[in-house]
């Protein structure tokens, strides 16, 4: 099985239509299987007490809450972005932070993921569960105790390790947790979501056994934005997809030790 590789858009699109659009030619050209949104009720998700904090924003300054709805599409914009992933011919899905956006998300597609930040909502978890095809969790900030009681209540398809520090230290990123989570869940498909820097642990996540690996992307890291910093530029994508792609084929094999066809001439020259 290939492993399935998700290009995070999340928010990096800052609220433009031809941005997301930019993003999802990038991921189409490094060979993603699939891009991915963020979809909130800023009503509902933006705590009481920051929604009237003022915030400067490439648009000015304003509340939080109107700079939450800012980077938010709305019903005509996410119909675009669903025409344009079928010409493209990737699939897309979001994830999902409240209810409305649950329903919102399945017009679309049977996948939704929920966050880490809402993996101990337990009406989120099982309203999720009861609506979508296919359900991914993630495990950001979270103990085991929380993780077991999310997998409970949700019975997530598959279950993301991550780490929710953007970026994350590499000495935080404990990817031993994948085999911890193999073995304890062999029932659900395990996956990595990597916001560190770099490429590597990403490589590494393969190697350990995950089938689904998501990062998120963006055009340029310096580019306005709370997620843009821990996210993978074009040429990075590029690579990753690349590289993962011949991790898989370097991996294919098995025991014992054979002499491979490359091999026989070297065999003839040099033992004769």
């Amino acid at each position: 099985m290939s492993v399935y590789i998700i290009a995070e858009i999340g928010i990096n699109h800052n609220g433009s239509i031809e941005i997301a659009k930019k993003l999802i030619d990038v991921a189409v050209v490094a060979g993603c299987n699939a891009v991915k949104f963020q979809k909130r009720d800023p009503e509902l998700c933006v705590p009481e007490q920051q929604k009237k904090i003022r915030k400067e924003t490439p648009w000015g300054e304003m509340s939080y809450l109107d700079y939450k709805f800012k980077l938010e599409f709305d019903k005509s914009e996410y119909n675009e972005i669903n025409s344009y992933c079928k010409a493209k011919g990737i699939e897309w899905f979001m994830s999902v932070w409240d209810s409305n956006s649950i329903d919102f998300a399945l017009n679309y597609s049977g996948t939704i993921k929920i966050p880490s930040a809402h993996l101990t909502n337990d009406e989120l978890l099982e309203e999720g569960r009861r609506k979508a095809e296919f359900l991914m969790l993630s495990t950001g900030m979270s103990e085991e105790i929380q993780i077991e009681r999310a997998v409970k209540l949700a019975k997530p398809d598959l279950l993301f390790h991550t780490n929710s520090t953007y970026p994350t230290p590499v000495n935080q990123l404990n990817l031993k947790y994948i085999l911890w989570l193999k073995n304890k869940y062999s029932n659900l498909q395990i996956g990595y979501s990597g916001h560190e820097f770099g490429l590597v642990p990403s490589f590494a996540a393969v190697t350990l056994g995950v089938t689904y690996i998501e990062r998120h992307i963006t055009l340029d890291r310096t580019m306005w934005g709370s997620d843009q910093m821990a996210s993978v530029e074009p040429g990075g994508l590029l690579k990753l997809v690349k590289g993962i792609r011949d991790l898989e084929l370097a991996l294919n094999g098995n025991s014992p030790r054979i002499i491979t066809s490359g091999e026989l001439t070297k065999l003839e020259s040099l033992r004769g």
